[in-house]
């Protein structure tokens, strides 16, 4: 025989109270170690330190916008590629007008992607 027990707001509780007082904890540490820790700013501890290699140049070398482009292009198309997913499980169930709505969804899609090609946006020059 399965028992069901209703629980309270009042039955939560303990957990609320640990988690304030773990929050507490983690609040009174990191003002406590602030307050008491040392404060010698020196050349070589702001320095980078990267393995133990020589630091060479600047590190906001910039990229090329070409890159953050077609990354992002990628995942624009990677996302609705995987809205075909559940159309293609469920593709019988859906009839007709399942399929009419995906050839509209692809049309918009190859649209998107001739714009694309059009502005050439994917061209490395």
């Amino acid at each position: 025989m399965l028992l069901v027990v209703a629980s309270s707001p009042k039955d939560f509780f303990p957990i609320a109270l640990m988690f304030i007082v773990a929050l507490a904890v983690v609040v009174a540490l990191l003002i406590v170690t602030h307050w008491l820790g040392p404060k010698r700013k020196t050349k070589i501890k702001d320095d980078t330190f990267e393995c133990g290699i020589e630091v060479q140049g600047n590190a906001r070398v910039p990229f090329s916008i070409k890159y953050f482009l077609v990354a992002i292009l990628f995942v624009l198309f990677d996302v609705e590629v995987i809205f075909m997913y559940p159309w293609a499980v469920n593709f019988k169930s859906l009839g007709l007008l399942g399929f009419v709505e995906m050839l509209t969804f692809v049309a918009l899609l190859l649209v998107g992607f001739y714009y694309i090609i059009k502005k050439g946006a994917l061209k490395w020059e």
